[in-house]
């Protein structure tokens, strides 16, 4: 799950040529928000998105979001805080697709296929689902994160 928070970061930060082409990379100047927002066309939020899309902040908070969520699942560390950021995320990601739309704002079929088994909250529950059931303790450095003296007076840290 990290590696997918992580590949969107590396992809839209350096345009490997996957979703993003590298005229468009971010550190080419690209915007890593702006196609994606202005591409929503359904939903109660729809003018909102539009509004952020490709502001500096959006940009900012998005690729932060990303990268922390991806260093956080990777490295077993903060994992409260990454699965908390990655659901937000997440949340608003859903928020911008709206798979329970059958039609855009414009009237015409909105493309979305399941509204059901939607990635966006099946992913969702697995970022919850690792963080609970303390999967940093096994597969991460989670268990000499959590030995920290201010890990242990603070266990919302872990």
């Amino acid at each position: 799950m990290g590696f997918v928070f992580l590949w969107a970061f590396l992809d839209k930060t350096f345009g490997l040529h996957y979703s993003t082409p590298s005229a468009k990379a971010w550190i080419h100047g690209g915007s890593p928000t702006k196609g994606f927002l202005n591409s929503v066309d359904v939903g109660p939020l729809e003018s909102w998105f539009h509004s952020i899309a490709g502001t500096w902040w959006a940009d900012w908070l998005f690729m932060l979001g990303l990268l922390g969520v991806g260093l956080t699942l990777i490295l077993g560390v903060l994992m409260y805080a990454g699965t908390a950021a990655g659901v937000l995320l997440l949340g608003f990601m859903w928020l911008a697709e709206l798979p329970l739309a059958q039609h855009t704002s414009a009237g015409g079929p909105s493309g979305s296929t399941n509204p059901f088994a939607d990635y966006h909250y099946i992913y969702a529950v697995v970022l919850v689902v690792l963080a609970l059931t303390g999967a940093a303790r096994t597969w991460g450095l989670g268990r000499l994160w959590a030995a920290r003296p201010v890990v242990r007076r603070h266990p919302w840290l872990r």
